[in-house]
C-alpha cells in the first residue's frame, strides 16, 4: 500500500472538518451576528425568530460558494495538468471573463431569460476563450509557453471585461441586475438555479476526474504517456470540456472570479502530491473551503456594507501568482 494513502485521507477528513466548520460560519457571521443556537435551528428548517430567518436565507448563499469554489478549483486543476502550465487558471487565461462576456451578448442583444440557455452560453463563451488564448499563445518559434499563454490570457481577459462594461454601462435600467457580470459574488444565491446547474457540474466534474489517469500519463510528457499506452489526444479533449463547463457554469450562477483555479491546486500539490485522481476531489474541498471564507471575510470586514467575493481573491491570490512567476525558471517560461 502507498505509504502517501493515510496522509491523503487524513488530509480529506480535515478538509471535509473543515469545510464544515467555515459552512457553520458562513451561515453564523456577517452584517449580523446569528447564535449558533439560531443557527442550528435554521438548519433544521425553522423561521421562527428575525434571527433564524437571518440565517435560514444565508443558506443557499454559503451553499452556492461552496459549489463555485469546488467548480473552479477542479478546474484550474484541470488546466493546469492539460497545459502542464504552473500559471494555468480559469481567470489569467481569460476563461471566466469569456464566458460572463458571451452570456452578456446574450441577455443584451438576444433577450436570453432561460437559466439553462444561460450555461450553454456560458460554456460556448468559455470554449471559445480557451481556443482563443490557446492559439494566441501559441503563435511564434517557442509555441505555448507558460508565460506566452498566461500574457495572452490576461490580454483576452481584459478585454472580455471591457467590452463587459461598454455593453452595461450604457443600459442603465439594467446595470444593478448585471453588476456581477464584472465582478462576481454569491449574493444571488438561489436553490432553483443550483438545481438547474448541478446536472451541468456533476457531468464537468465527472469528466475532470475521470480523466485523471490519463492527466498524470500526460505530465510525464506525451512521448512517454503514449508508450505507456495514454491516448493523450481523447484525454486532453475530455478534460478541457470539463473544465470549461465547470468554468461556464460557475461563471453563470455568480459571475467571474478568479485566482481560486490558481491557488488551490498549488497548495493542495505541495500537501497531497500530483495523483490527479486525489489531487480533484482534495482540490474542490479546498476550493469550497477558500470561497466559503472569503465570502464570510467580505461580510463581516466591513459592515454594514459587504465586499464581494471576486474582490478578495485576486488579494489573496496576486502574491502567490508572483510567486510562481519567480519560481518557474526563465527557461521555462
Amino acid at each position: 500500500m502507498d505509504r502517501s494513502h493515510p496522509r491523503r485521507l487524513l488530509f480529506t477528513l480535515a478538509l471535509i472538518l473543515g469545510l464544515g466548520v467555515v459552512g457553520v460560519a458562513s451561515v453564523a457571521f456577517g452584517m449580523r451576528d446569528i447564535s449558533f443556537t439560531d443557527v442550528w435551528a435554521a438548519l433544521q428548517g425553522h423561521t421562527d425568530t428575525v434571527d433564524q430567518a437571518a440565517a435560514h436565507q444565508r443558506i443557499p448563499r454559503t451553499i452556492l460558494a461552496m459549489i463555485i469554489g469546488a467548480a473552479l478549483a477542479v478546474s484550474g486543476t484541470t488546466m493546469q495538468a492539460i497545459t502542464r502550465n504552473p500559471l494555468a487558471d480559469p481567470g489569467i487565461f481569460g476563461v471566466l471573463a469569456g464566458a460572463a462576456l458571451a452570456v452578456v451578448i446574450g441577455i443584451a442583444f438576444f433577450g436570453l431569460n432561460n437559466q439553462v440557455s444561460t450555461f450553454f452560453v456560458a460554456i460556448i463563451g468559455s470554449a471559445a476563450a480557451a481556443i482563443f488564448v490557446y492559439t494566441v499563445g501559441s503563435l511564434g518559434g517557442a509555441g505555448a509557453t507558460p508565460l506566452t499563454l498566461a500574457l495572452a490570457g490576461a490580454a483576452t481577459a481584459a478585454a472580455a471585461t471591457s467590452l463587459v462594461s461598454a455593453i452595461l454601462l450604457p443600459r442603465v435600467d439594467v446595470m444593478d441586475t448585471f453588476r456581477f457580470w464584472q465582478i462576481g459574488n454569491v449574493g444571488g444565491a438561489d436553490f432553483e438555479q443550483m438545481a438547474l446547474a448541478a446536472p451541468f457540474l456533476i457531468v464537468g466534474g465527472l469528466l475532470c476526474w475521470g480523466s485523471a489517469t490519463g492527466l498524470n500519463a500526460l505530465a510525464l510528457g506525451d512521448d512517454i504517456a503514449t508508450g505507456l499506452g495514454a491516448r493523450t489526444g481523447t484525454t486532453r479533449l475530455v478534460s478541457t470540456l470539463g473544465a470549461v463547463t465547470l468554468c461556464g457554469v460557475a461563471t453563470a450562477l455568480a459571475g467571474p472570479i478568479g485566482f481560486v483555479g490558481l491557488i488551490i491546486p498549488h497548495l493542495c500539490r505541495l500537501l497531497v502530491g500530483t495523483d490527479h485522481r486525489w489531487l480533484m476531489p482534495i482540490t474542490a474541498l479546498a476550493g469550497a473551503i477558500l470561497l466559503v471564507s472569503a465570502d464570510t471575510l467580505g461580510r463581516v470586514v466591513n459592515r454594514p456594507s459587504e465586499i464581494a467575493v471576486a474582490v478578495l481573491t485576486p488579494i489573496i491570490g496576486a502574491p502567490l501568482f508572483i510567486w510562481i512567476v519567480r519560481r518557474t525558471k526563465a527557461r521555462e517560461l
